[in-house]
């Protein structure tokens, strides 16, 4: 079939690259007021489980005496209400200044895009639309002094993820993945995004990486043996254990009651905040 004239399929332009950080860009990144040290979590792929690491990380990280926050900036599907058992709470309230108050359950204080908007609603923006909604969200909270904020941010690399690394400085990103090499390939895609933005990469969690046989409780390896990024250090494999979805979808995170769950969180808390301060932090003059 002929294609109308003027019109030409395909690709005009090469895609956009992503500029290393220099003088031309923006210089002054803003500090989230009351914050010492921002955590990202990300994922190459949704469906991955990054949320649910996200808040049993932060949890973990709660269990060490640190005072943590959790900012839910995956704004299409925002999962931290469900998390951590917020789903029905009321909207945040507001300071004097206009500043959102964040909501808190199981000692962690959280600001989602879900407790914004009511659960059904689809969220359809473009671009700019994102960029605003993250800018208010990172800099219009009134967190309280926080150790560490804990970012769950959008599968994949696209509008949320690059506003994030332009308008603050992170100390630090979490990939998360499974094992299989169709998730593993995206995985080298996102750490690549995050080093052009000058974002640490602190290590993999490999979640449902494995599977403990009930009757000879021995370990399987149910997708197989991972094929690492070879630049990427490995953190945590994370077992399929049932008792994490029921959990979560209860609102209450393994993390904090679940001794198995535990003894594999908490050691990934530790070495994750160790690393944090192995690095200059992101906290600087309160704006």
């Amino acid at each position: 079939m002929p294609h109308p004239a003027g019109v030409k399929l395909g690709l005009t332009r090469p895609p956009p690259t992503i500029p290393r950080r220099t003088a031309s860009l923006p210089p002054n990144k803003r500090s989230i007021t009351n914050v010492h040290k921002v955590l990202a979590i990300s994922s190459g792929k949704g469906g991955v489980g990054k949320s649910t690491v996200a808040a049993n990380l932060a949890c973990a990280l709660s269990r060490q005496k640190l005072a943590v926050g959790i900012l839910d900036l995956d704004v299409f599907g925002p999962s931290q209400p469900t998390l951590l058992g917020l789903k029905n709470a009321p909207e945040p309230a507001l300071t004097d200044g206009g500043a959102l108050v964040p909501l808190a359950n199981h000692g962690l204080s959280c600001m989602s895009m879900g407790f914004l908007v009511p659960g059904t609603a689809p969220i359809v923006w473009r671009g700019l639309m994102v960029q605003k909604a993250v800018q208010q969200l990172l800099f219009d909270v009134a967190w309280p002094h926080l150790d560490v904020l804990v970012i769950d941010l959008p599968p994949g690399t696209g509008d949320v993820a690059l506003s994030l690394g332009q308008l603050t400085k992170v100390d630090g990103a979490v990939v998360v993945s499974t094992p299989q090499d169709v998730a593993l390939i995206d995985v080298q895609k996102g750490v690549s995004v995050f080093r052009k933005l000058d974002v640490p990469i602190l290590g993999l969690v490999l979640n449902m990486a494995l599977f403990t046989c009930p009757s000879c409780n021995t370990p399987h390896r149910i997708f197989g043996p991972p094929h690492l990024p070879p630049d990427v250090e490995l953190l945590a494999e994370l077992p399929v254990l049932p008792r994490v979805s029921e959990d979560g979808d209860a609102g209450v995170p393994p993390a904090l009651t679940d001794e198995v769950v535990q003894s594999v969180m908490d050691p990934l808390a530790v070495e994750v905040w160790r690393r944090l301060n192995a690095r200059p932090s992101a906290s600087g003059p309160e704006n």
